[in-house]
C-alpha cells in the first residue's frame, strides 16, 4: 500500500505546474576546497569543504531558449511579470569552473582575472563562496574569540588588484524557498554593507529595486603594495533587504549599513616599509596571515575587544606594526599597538560604523555565524586607488587603470590555500593538508610554524629581525598567549 502512496505522490507532483525556478540541464561541480576546524586541544580536523560562484556569474536563461538571458537590467518584464512568473519562465544552469578563472587542487584556490581565448584577453573577475560539507548549505564560520588563518600568494598582483577574502552575514541556506530552491548549492542570497541593488537578489527578482545588505567584515583586500582590513556594520542581524534612501550614505548618519567601514592600512598610518616586495612582510613570497577576534573576556561569548593581525614568513611571526605617523590613532588610550580597537575606530572618525553597533556590533555578527568569500577584482571607476594609490599606498594614480593591467600584465592571478579557522592560538600548529587530494598549495608556513618559530621583533623600517626557536606544536600556543600579554 505504501509503494502505490508513493507512486499516486509521484503523479501529482508531475501533473501539478511548477512555480518554482528552474534547475538547468548542465551540471554543477562544486570545486572541493578541504579546509580545517581547529581546537588547542585536539588539534586541527578535515573538513571536506566545497566552492559555489554566484548565482548571476552563471548561465542564467529562459526555459526552452538558452539564447535569451534572465540576467537583463533591467528586468525582462514579458518573462518576469511577478516573481512567481519569473521562477517559473528563468533557468539556472552549472557551470565549468575554469571558464571563469576559478582552479582548486588540494587545500589551494588560485583565482585570475583575464583568460586568453587566443586572441584576446577577456576580465572574468571570479567571486566563490565556501559551502559546507554537505554542498547544499554555505559553510558558516563563528570566530567571536577565534581566529581565522590562511596561506596566501599575491605575487603576481600588481597596482589597481584586488584579491579579496572576506566575510558577509548571507543566510546560510541561499535564501532557499518555494521560488528559490537552487539556494547555496547555486550560489544566490549574497549581500554585503555596500546594499548593492542588483537584478537579482536571494533568487528572486528584485522588482522593486532593493538593496541586499548584511553585516561585512572584509578580512583581506590587498594586492601585493598594499593591504587592509575592515569590519562594516549594518544595523539589523543576518541578510535584509534596504529600500530607497537607506541604501545609500547620502549624508553623514544616513543609510542602514556603514559603507566606509574602519578599516587598517599599515602603510596609509605611516609604516611605509612593512608591507610589500622584499619588506617586513615580503610580498614577493608566499605568507600566512593569521587574524584574531579577541574579546573583553577572552571568551566566545564576550564583547569583541579588539581584531589583530599576525604574519608568519621565513619561520617568523610578525606582528602588524604599530608604527603611525597619525597623531589621531597615536593617542588613543593606552597607545596605538597595530590593531582596530574602539578607540582606533574613534580616533579613525568613523561615525558610521560607530552609529551602526561598532566593534561590539561586528563581534555580535562574528558569532552569529558569517560565510567565507573568496574573489579577484580590478575597478574602472576609481582605478582602486582607495586601496594602494595616494595616501594609502605606493602607486599612481593611473596604475590601477585596468587598461594599463590587461596591457602590461594580463597574467594577474593569486592564490589561496590551508584555510583554517578555530581557538586563539591553534592555527598557527595547523597540520598541512597535503594528502587530502594531493596538493597542499603553495605555502606551508602556517604548518612549518608548528615545528619551529622565530618570534620576530617589531620593526617599523625594513624586514623583521628575530632569533631562531625550536618549539612544538603545543608550545605554539603559549607563544600566541605570550604575544597576546605583549600586545595587550
Amino acid at each position: 500500500m505504501k509503494r502505490h502512496a508513493n507512486h499516486l505522490l509521484v503523479l501529482l507532483t508531475l501533473l501539478i505546474p511548477s512555480s518554482a525556478q528552474q534547475i538547468g540541464s548542465i551540471p554543477e561541480h562544486h570545486p572541493q576546497l578541504p579546509t580545517q576546524l581547529c581546537t588547542t586541544s585536539g588539534g586541527c580536523t578535515t573538513r571536506r569543504t566545497s566552492l559555489v560562484t554566484d548565482a548571476l556569474s552563471r548561465p542564467f536563461h529562459a526555459a526552452g531558449n538558452p539564447s535569451v538571458s534572465c540576467n537583463t537590467s533591467p528586468i525582462n518584464a514579458t518573462l518576469c511579470p511577478d516573481a512567481a512568473t519569473c521562477a517559473k519562465n528563468c533557468v539556472l544552469e552549472g557551470i565549468d569552473y575554469g571558464s571563469i578563472g576559478v582552479s582548486a587542487r588540494g587545500a589551494a584556490l588560485t583565482l585570475r582575472q583575464y583568460l586568453f581565448d587566443g586572441k584576446a584577453y577577456t576580465s572574468v573577475s571570479p567571486r566563490v563562496y565556501l559551502l559546507a560539507e554537505d554542498g547544499e548549505n554555505y559553510e558558516g564560520l563563528k570566530l567571536l574569540g577565534q581566529e581565522l588563518a590562511f596561506d596566501v600568494d599575491l605575487s603576481r598582483l600588481g597596482c589597481g588588484m584586488n584579491g579579496a577574502l572576506y566575510l558577509s552575514e548571507m543566510e546560510l541556506s541561499g535564501n532557499r524557498g518555494e521560488l528559490n530552491p537552487a539556494g547555496a548549492a547555486y550560489g544566490t542570497g549574497y549581500c554585503d554593507a555596500q546594499c548593492f541593488r542588483v537584478g537579482w537578489i536571494n533568487g528572486m527578482p528584485n522588482l522593486n529595486n532593493s538593496g541586499a545588505c548584511c553585516n561585512e567584515m572584509d578580512i583581506w583586500e590587498a594586492s601585493s603594495v598594499a593591504s587592509v582590513y575592515t569590519p562594516h556594520t549594518c544595523n539589523r542581524p543576518s541578510s535584509f533587504l534596504c529600500e530607497g534612501d537607506e541604501c545609500d550614505r547620502t549624508t553623514a548618519g544616513s543609510g542602514v549599513c556603514d559603507k566606509n567601514g574602519c578599516g587598517l592600512n599599515t602603510y596609509n598610518l605611516g609604516a611605509k616599509q612593512f608591507y610589500g616586495p622584499g619588506l617586513s612582510v615580503d610580498t614577493s613570497k608566499p605568507f600566512t596571515v593569521v587574524t584574531q577576534f579577541l574579546t573583553s573576556d577572552n571568551m566566545t561569548t564576550g564583547t569583541l575587544a579588539e581584531i589583530r593581525r599576525l604574519y608568519i614568513q621565513g619561520g617568523r611571526v610578525i606582528p602588524s606594526t604599530s608604527e603611525t605617523t597619525n597623531t589621531g590613532v597615536a593617542g588613543i588610550p593606552g597607545g596605538y599597538k597595530g590593531a582596530i580597537t574602539q578607540d582606533y575606530c574613534t580616533a579613525r572618525n568613523t561615525s558610521d560604523f560607530n552609529r551602526l553597533g561598532g566593534l561590539a556590533g561586528m563581534g555580535a555578527s562574528l558569532a552569529r555565524g558569517m560565510v567565507l568569500i573568496f574573489s579577484i577584482w580590478n575597478s574602472p571607476g576609481d582605478f582602486m586607488s582607495w586601496l594602494d594609490a595616494g595616501n594609502n599606498g605606493p602607486c599612481n594614480a593611473t596604475d590601477g587603470d585596468p587598461k594599463r593591467i590587461v596591457e602590461l600584465t594580463p597574467d594577474v592571478s593569486l592564490t589561496f590555500s590551508n584555510i583554517r579557522w578555530g581557538d586563539i592560538g591553534s592555527t598557527f600548529g595547523a597540520s598541512s593538508t597535503t594528502g587530502i587530494d594531493g596538493d597542499a598549495g603553495p605555502t606551508q608556513e602556517g604548518a612549518a610554524a608548528g615545528s619551529k618559530l622565530i618570534m620576530a621583533a617589531e620593526s617599523g623600517a625594513g624586514p623583521a629581525m628575530g632569533v631562531g626557536v625550536g618549539v612544538t606544536t603545543t608550545a605554539v600556543v603559549g607563544f600566541a598567549v605570550l604575544l597576546g600579554m605583549l600586545l595587550s
